[in-house]
């Protein structure tokens, strides 16, 4: 099993490039015009999420369970045919 230094080693310059790009989009997003739909606020409960993930997930495991849809109800019928990669209705409750 590889020592958390292996680890660093191997992916701390993937990992810091992507937390670059994080906050670049974040940027953009703050620099333009217009209101931001339930997909930000959904981003941003995910950051949340990662810092500070429920007692028993992993980092990861919080992240994607952010941005799940938890309903148990089926669907009537699809509205898109395509993913927006948050859940409106999660977001807006």
């Amino acid at each position: 099993m590889p020592t958390k230094q292996e680890i660093q080693d191997l992916y701390f310059m993937d990992a810091r490039f992507k937390l670059l790009e994080i906050a670049s989009f974040l940027d953009r997003v703050d620099r333009h015009e217009g209101e931001a739909d339930f997909r930000h606020p959904a981003f941003m409960k995910a950051l949340q999420a990662m810092q500070n993930p429920p007692e028993g997930t992993t980092r990861a495991q919080a992240v994607h369970l952010a941005f799940s849809d938890h309903s148990t109800e089926p669907a009537e019928s699809a509205g898109i045919q395509f993913a927006y990669g948050a859940h409106k209705e999660e977001v807006e409750s």
